[in-house]
């Protein structure tokens, strides 16, 4: 590790391989790889909201998750070891209880927008699912553990609940609140007066 902190450019990858931590190489677009990459990105997209003003609650959480991301990368890094614990989806399934709680319930889609911050994770919600599809795509071909796959399902889910918490701390004074998605049903909803939303969960854009 230290050879690979102080000697950056290495040029081991000019074939079109890269190495894995056990010290194999693969090709670049092995899906092992491919789903290393989807987490990095994931971690690099959460920084960037890190770098937008935050509650300090949601700003600790997101520290913590990045932490979690590097092991989970570290754990695809290497077939068959175990970095990322089953206590990391545990701590997940409480983050999201606890902000979901505090947030009325949906009365259509949502759309990606609102403050800057909400945009971001969102943008991060994204690509947390990309990267679940990456690693499940590695289940079919290799063995992962659980928890991986776990991970980025509830992560991608609290992305989505911090997106509308977000918006309600308007900390840049463009939020507030969520975007709705203007559907027929729900403008004739409002032009009606009634209360007609859907059944629990159905307005939920993060696709489970």
């Amino acid at each position: 590790m230290a050879n690979r902190l102080t000697q950056i450019a290495t040029r081991t990858g000019d074939d079109g391989t890269t190495g894995l931590g056990d010290g194999q190489r693969v090709p670049k677009d092995h899906l092992r790889v491919a789903a290393m990459g989807d987490v990095d990105e994931l971690n690099s997209q959460l920084g960037v909201l890190l770098a937008e003003p935050l509650p300090a609650d949601v700003r600790e959480l997101l520290v913590v998750i990045q932490h979690e991301l590097f092991n989970l990368g570290g754990e695809l890094s290497i077939p068959g070891y175990e970095l990322l614990k089953p206590d990391a989806v545990i701590r997940l399934d409480e983050a999201l209880a606890h902000y979901n709680a505090q947030l009325p319930r949906l009365a259509e889609f949502i759309l990606p927008a609102g403050t800057r911050s909400a945009a971001l994770a969102h943008v991060a919600r994204t690509i947390a699912r990309r990267a679940e599809r990456a690693v499940v795509g590695l289940t079919a071909i290799e063995p992962v553990n659980d928890a991986p796959r776990q991970y980025l399902n509830r992560l991608s889910d609290l992305l989505f609940v911090l997106a509308r918490v977000l918006n309600r701390a308007n900390l840049d004074g463009l939020g507030g609140d969520d975007v709705y998605w203007r559907s027929e049903r729900l403008q004739r909803a409002q032009a009606e007066g009634a209360d007609d939303q859907p059944a629990e969960g159905a307005a939920d854009n993060t696709g489970g």
